[in-house]
Order: C-alpha cells, then structure tokens, then sequence
C-alpha cells in the first residue's frame, strides 16, 4: 500500500501521481510523464497552468505589497472591483478568497437586507443537486445527497425547490424567504443547465414576491461559459453575484457583487484577514482584462463549439448518451457506471496521460483551459476515444 501523502488529513482519494509542473494546458509528474489537463483544477485555472500575465502580476505585485490589513485600501483592491463593475450589471464588490466564503457573504447580505426591508425575512430557497461550498451553511444551502447527516445538526433556514421546475419554487416561497440562490450550470450535479425559460420566470417570480435572486457563478463566472457571466445568456440581472474559481486562474480568489440598494452591510458586519488582500487582487485584474476582451471570448465560444461538436461525435461512435454543457463547461453522459474507470485509464494512457473528472459515475467532465488550442482540444478528443475503447470492448 502506497505511503504517499501519509503526513494529509484524508479529505479524498488521489492517484499517486505527485504533479510537479505545469504550463498551458499540459502537467508534468515527478517521472516526466506529460498529461493533457481537462479539469485544470476544476475550472479554476482560467488561463491555463503558469501563465506569464499572472506570473508577472504576482511577482511585479510582491515586490510591491502584500497585505497592508483589510483595514485599508489598496490599489488592485480598487482598481479589481471597478472593473468588476465595469464588466457586468452590479455596483458593489467584496474581494475573498474562495467560492464559499462568497457564497456565505451573499447569504449574510441577503440575510441583512431581510432584517432590514422585509421584516426579518432570512430563508433561502436553493435547487436540489446543487452544490455551494464545504462550510456548515454552504453544505446546508447545498442539494447534494446526504450532506445533511454528516455534521448534525445542520445550519436551518435553507430549503430546496427543483431546477427548471418553476410550481417547486412557488411551493418553496414562504413569507420568511429573503433570496432564491441558483447555479445556471450545475457543475457538481453533472453540468445540468438551467433552461432559459425558467430562468426567466424565476426573475420574474422573485420581483413579483419580493424576494432576491443570487447567482452563484463560482463555477460559471469570468469566461467559462463563453461570455463574461453565464447570466448574460438568459438576459436577465441577478440581485446578487459570486465569482470564484477562474477569477484568480489558479490562486486563491473570490468576489460577492451586488446592485447598490443591497448595499448594507455596517462596519464589522463583514471582513476577513485576507479579503482584499493586493497580490490576489493583482491577480484577479490580469486575468479579468485577459478573459474580458471580446476577441478572448470569442475564441472560447470557437472552442466550446468544437468541444460539443467533438463529443457528439464520440456519443455517436460509442452508442453513448451524449453531451451537454454552456461554453467550456461540459459532460459527457455514458450509459452504464465507468465515469471513474474511463477517468484511471485516460490518465494510464502512454505516453501521453488525459486528465479528466467524474463529477458521477455515469458523467465525465470536462473543464480545460479557457486558451486552449483547437490542436490540444483535438488531442484531448483523440486521447477520450482511446480511454473509452480501452474502458468500454
């Protein structure tokens, strides 16, 4: 039995494959073997692994500043969140370092403006099979199958509706709701898309009754989906908004927005040592004025149409389910249980290894980065079909 990584908390089981560098799409292991990523960190690295605009913005930043306290301003601290509000529909920003922390902020600042405007109102309305983060409320406000027996007793004031089921919702709504929190793309779930329609009756519904509505974008946000937001393709405006994952391309990064009338949080009401902290911050601002061009965008949209395109293909060859997803976030769906055994045998390939994430054990998924090539997604495609052949004769 391996003895590798005997000194960790046990929170998963890995592959003993210790990874010691990485550019672009490509990581290297400590025995030299190369191996195309398609989950660069679970769609974190937005840009790929090492990419000069970061290298250069966190050396250039750490000979500068590094955290004068969240008890002052700091210049990448302004200049991220104007551009944050320059690049979508919000007016306030609070910088933090993961998708949880800002989701929990999303739910104190609805939980705020409740007590204030509606009367104490504080439940969330959240979708079964969604996924928000590892904190105690954030597993709470989660739809994922038995997280609620693993740390009784759970935080209360969460209950749950179905996603593109609108009467669910309506059902959920009680006089006690402040916000209906959502994920357009449910990454954990399997990368199941809202449909456009209820999306709209969803914002629709929320005004009517009073209520706001929270996109959580950690996994969607900044580029993943082919736009800048994945609200942007279902043309309405969240009340709330949380950014993670691709906002800092590989370092620790988050962000809660939110429109001006929901800005009420008093000093000390919401903080964090490192919340806002310029080296992230510096970071997050490459990678926005990076992913945020048009002409960026476009060529995800390129590879996200060549992706879908690609794994039709193989569903054909392979008398598979199929394929769905927005933009650079999508799955394939097989018919029978190998999700885990098509993932070891792609990484197994010689003498180039695949990378790729069985978010069920029914789904790949797959998450590569926002640059790559249409020769490295062709490559990847290539290196899909033969794990599926080696899994599936």
């Amino acid at each position: 039995m391996s003895k590798l990584g005997q000194d960790l908390i046990t929170i998963t089981q890995r592959p003993d494959t210790v990874f010691v560098e990485g550019q672009g799409a490509w990581l290297t292991d400590e025995g030299g073997k190369r191996h195309l990523d398609l989950i660069q960190g679970w769609a974190v690295n937005s840009l790929g692994h090492s990419p000069s605009v970061i290298t250069q913005a966190l050396l250039a930043q750490s000979l500068r500043l590094l955290n004068p306290s969240p008890a002052y301003y700091n210049r990448p601290l302004l200049d991220l969140a104007q551009r944050l509000v320059a690049v979508s529909c919000f007016d306030r920003v609070f910088l933090a370092s993961s998708g949880a922390e800002a989701n929990e902020g999303a739910v104190k600042l609805a939980r705020r403006w409740g007590s204030r405007m509606r009367g104490g109102a504080h439940e969330i309305v959240s979708f079964e099979q969604s996924f928000h983060g590892r904190t105690l409320a954030m597993m709470s406000a989660s739809g994922k199958p038995g997280w609620g027996d693993i740390y009784p007793p759970m935080p209360g004031g969460f209950s749950k509706a179905r996603l593109n089921d609108i009467a669910s919702v309506e059902r959920a709504l009680t006089p006690a709701s402040v916000a209906v929190m959502i994920e357009l793309v449910q990454g954990e779930a399997g990368v199941v898309v809202a449909d456009p329609g209820f999306v709209r009756e969803l914002r629709a519904l929320t005004r009517e009754r009073g209520v706001l509505l929270i996109a959580d974008e950690v996994q969607t946000g900044v580029g993943r989906c082919g736009t800048a937001f994945a609200y942007e393709q279902y043309n309405v405006e969240p009340d709330l908004m949380t950014l993670a994952k691709g906002l800092g391309g590989g370092v620790p990064l988050a962000a809660l927005l939110c429109k001006e009338e929901l800005n009420c949080f008093e000093p000390g009401d919401q903080g964090g040592t490192f919340c806002g902290n310029p080296l992230m911050a510096a970071v997050g601002l490459a990678v926005v004025n990076e992913v945020c061009r048009p002409d960026f965008l476009a060529e995800v949209q390129a590879r996200a149409e060549q992706l879908s395109q690609g794994l039709q293909a193989i569903a054909r060859e392979h008398g598979l389910v199929g394929e769905r997803g927005l933009g650079l976030l999508r799955a394939l769906v097989l018919p029978v249980d190998v999700a885990h055994d098509v993932v070891a045998a792609a990484q197994a390939l010689e003498p180039v290894g695949l990378l790729l994430n069985a978010p069920r054990p029914h789904l790949i998924r797959l998450m590569p980065a926002l640059n790559i090539s249409a020769a490295e997604m062709d490559e990847g495609l290539a290196l899909l079909r033969q794990a599926l052949r080696n899994v599936l004769r």
